[in-house]
């Protein structure tokens, strides 16, 4: 059955067209993720379904049964209100009973819906149900939002980015309880691998129109890619025939036939056919400046508030091109981290060393320091005129078009942009600092998924160090090779490869966890609630000797050669110099060349140091350490 159709929808915002007589329709028991680049409409898309937006042209109708449960994606409530009045908000019946049995049930169903919204709001890591929600972080209200939202008995979900601001564990359960739910859904969203679970029909905004596939985010990829395949395909027979009509109008109509006149109007009709749009693409050079021997290190740095401690204990060596993430419960340190690592702010105690080539991007979770009066390519010469890339010096309206603000939009108020594009602009103004480490704090946020693969593949190449607080499953798995996840009492436990490798080592240690208290108990399963009082009391992982890496280890093994190697290039080319004294080209070529050749022999020797003392540890037979069970 339909329930939602919007037919011939045209709607603009000043000179921008979003839609373009385009049409959209919504199934009984359909799940469909909106997807496109920030600043296609697609938020408007979810307020024209929610009856909050008018159209220009076009009509909207939905089914006379039908019941619309809406989460804007930046959700205002009162802030005198508690935490659980704004959940419950819009729930309660007011209506007086008509008697004493009906008052009953009426408190008994009021019962049941508080105990099922202190469940859910547990779930999303709010537990403080009296604070007010001035008091609380953007966040914690869109889980507000979001909970009022579940509890709706609605026909169809309208739920604009409800991913952001949800840890690993609150995404999958969001997850869970999507799928689950038997009404209809229609989401925003950038989690790659939400949508893949969630959806069934992915519905794209592209240049004013709406593409609709029937089936998930794997899917439509491919469908896509077929889609534009055949598009070009029509375009080049268009240019063929319209090379045939042209040379037939070039040597001139021998009559005024009717067939003649016909022939004429079919040129004329090829000719003012609208070519194939292409996609634009975020395209980023390499920007980075060089970065010395002394990079980034913490040293047994401690940080907390109160009596709770954030962060214990925390000692790390940051290398030369590491992708490292820290991944954990929202609230637990991660954003203060950052802030300690940039000198935001100070640790309690031990230390936080800079080297003095070294040079921080920090793309911080909020935004907060940009003037809505501002013109966007202001905002961006506020950092730097030109920037240095891999293709030369570039300047920031070039930079600007790469990230899709062309021409007239480059002079627009940054009050007039969308949050995602707000969001692009600020990543944007980072990368024109030209850091050598760069920090990204929750990028994923309400940056569209055109823009995440351009940064994605930028990240492959970016000539430094990398640095990710993310829950995105998809961008980790894309991104980095070491991970350090928060655990109790402030402690970060380090874990080789990406996301899906963490949570494979999960999994593992909590199946055999399981298999040791079952045998404990003399073949009981211990419940969850005996799990949570006795697991650091009753079981200690057993200590294991220092070893490598599966890298470190191929890298021990190779890395004297290849040391060996490049001191005998630098040699060559220090020879090759002498004798191009006169040749003023080729002497720049060689000492570019000998530069890079003493920047990788550099870093050879500070890994080769590094790998040394790891294995004269490894030989007096050092035990590894294990913070987990401290």
């Amino acid at each position: 059955m339909n329930l939602l159709s919007i037919e011939h929808l045209s709607k603009s915002y000043s000179r921008r067209q979003l839609f373009d007589d385009t049409s959209f329709f919504l199934q009984e028991g359909e799940k469909v993720g909106i997807i496109g680049i920030n600043g296609t409409g697609k938020s408007t898309l979810l307020k024209i379904m929610a009856g909050l937006e008018e159209t220009d042209e076009g009509t909207v109708t939905k089914a006379n049964h039908a019941v619309i449960a809406y989460l804007p994606q930046h959700p205002v409530f009162d802030p005198e209100m508690t935490a659980l009045d704004c959940v419950l908000a819009g729930h309660r019946e007011l209506s007086g009973p008509e008697s004493g049995q009906a008052e009953e049930r009426d408190h008994q169903d009021e019962a049941a819906l508080v105990t099922k919204a202190k469940t859910m709001l547990t779930k999303l890591g709010v537990s403080n149900f009296d604070q007010k929600s001035g008091e609380l972080s953007g966040g914690q209200r869109k889980r507000l939002a979001l909970v009022s939202v579940l509890l709706k008995e609605a026909d169809i979900l309208l739920l604009d980015e409800p991913t952001n601001h949800l840890d690993h564990e609150m995404a999958d359960w969001l997850e869970e309880q999507l799928k689950q739910r038997k009404e209809a859904l229609v989401m925003i969203t950038h989690d790659r691998y939400f949508l893949d679970s969630v959806c069934n029909r992915i519905a794209e905004v592209d240049k004013g129109k709406l593409y609709s596939y029937d089936t998930n985010y794997a899917g439509y990829l491919e469908l896509k890619a077929q889609r534009e395949e055949m598009a070009q395909a029509t375009e080049l027979k268009r240019q063929n025939i319209l090379r045939t009509e042209l040379a037939w109008v070039q040597r001139g109509a021998r009559a005024r036939s009717t067939k003649q006149k016909a022939r004429l109007e079919r040129y004329e009709e090829l000719k003012n056919r609208k070519a194939p749009e292409t996609d634009g693409q975020v395209e980023l050079g390499s920007i980075s400046t060089r970065l010395g021997r002394t990079t980034l290190e913490a040293r047994h740095v401690e940080k907390g508030y109160g009596d709770r401690i954030l962060i214990h204990d925390f000692s790390y060596i940051f290398l030369k091109n590491d992708r490292v993430a820290f991944i954990g419960a929202n609230g637990c340190g991660k954003t203060t981290l950052m802030k300690l690592l940039t000198g935001k702010e100070q640790p309690d105690s031990g230390e936080i060393i800079v080297g003095q080539t070294v040079k921080i991007g920090y793309y911080a979770q909020e935004v907060t320091h940009m003037d809505p009066n501002m013109r966007v390519i202001d905002y961006v010469r506020e950092v730097a005129e030109f920037v240095p890339t891999t293709e030369g010096s570039v300047s920031a309206a070039k930079m600007l078009e790469r990230f899709l603000f062309e021409g007239s939009e480059q002079y627009t108020e940054i009050g007039r942009l969308s949050g995602g594009e707000k969001r692009r602009l600020n990543l944007l103004r980072v990368l024109m600092g030209a850091p050598n480490v760069l920090i990204l704090d929750e990028p994923t946020n309400d940056l569209d998924i055109t823009t995440l693969t351009v940064l994605e593949d930028y990240l492959d190449h970016f000539e430094g160090i990398v640095i990710i607080v993310s829950h995105d499953r998809y961008f980790l798995d894309r991104t980095v090779s070491r991970i350090f996840a928060f655990e109790e009492g402030g402690h970060l436990q380090q874990y080789e490869g990406n996301y899906s490798d963490y949570a494979l080592r999960k999994s593992m240690e909590a199946q055999e966890f399981d298999s040791i208290t079952e045998a404990g108990n003399g073949g009981r399963k211990e419940t969850s609630g005996e799990r949570g009082e006795s697991a650091r009391a009753t079981w200690k992982k057993p200590a294991r000797k220092l070893k490598f890496t599966y890298q470190e280890q191929k890298d021990y093994d190779t890395i004297e050669q290849e040391m060996a190697d490049l001191e005998d290039l630098v040699c060559r080319l220090d020879e090759d110099i002498l004798k191009a004294a006169t040749d003023f080209v080729r002497l720049n070529e060689l000492s570019k060349q000998k530069e890079e050749a003493s920047a990788k022999l550099e870093e050879k020797m500070e890994r080769w140091m590094y790998l040394e003392e790891k294995a004269a540890r490894i030989e007096a037979g050092e035990l590894e350490e294990n913070t987990e069970n401290e």
